[in-house]
């Protein structure tokens, strides 16, 4: 008898990591694509409030565009227009604008880079067919 429980012991535990299992692989997945991205996203974002300056241009939450002017502690003072100064709490900036400038000056050495690459297979493919018609 003792036996037979044994089996069926063992039989009720294989269930049981059955029954486990599927609920594991959802807090994986769910920690993976939901909540580890999301903690990501809320360092940068709190690495961009954190690094706010005089002179940077923003957007705010609410969708208005400007400069700041001055920072504070838990605020910012920005400048919407040439005598309109608006105070923000630093939860609301939602966007630090780039400079035009810098993304120029930056793709124009990619592009230099990315049109050699792309010269240069075009010069191999070239003697690859000379060398095949040879042949």
């Amino acid at each position: 008898m003792s036996y037979i429980s044994l089996l069926q012991a063992a039989a009720g535990s294989g269930s049981m990591l059955m029954f486990v299992l599927p609920f594991g692989l959802i807090i994986l997945i769910f920690y993976f694509f939901i909540i580890r991205p999301q903690n990501k996203k809320q360092k940068e974002t709190e690495k961009m409030l954190a690094a706010l300056k005089k002179g940077d241009k923003i957007v705010t939450v609410g969708g208005i565009h400007g400069v700041i002017s001055s920072t504070k502690e838990k605020t910012v003072i920005v400048k919407v227009d040439d005598n309109t100064k608006i105070e923000f709490s630093r939860a609301a900036i939602a966007t630090v604008v780039a400079d035009k400038v810098e993304k120029d000056a930056k793709s124009g050495k990619d592009d230099k880079k990315a049109d050699k690459a792309a010269e240069t297979p075009a010069v191999e493919t070239t003697e690859e067919a000379s060398t095949e018609e040879n042949k």
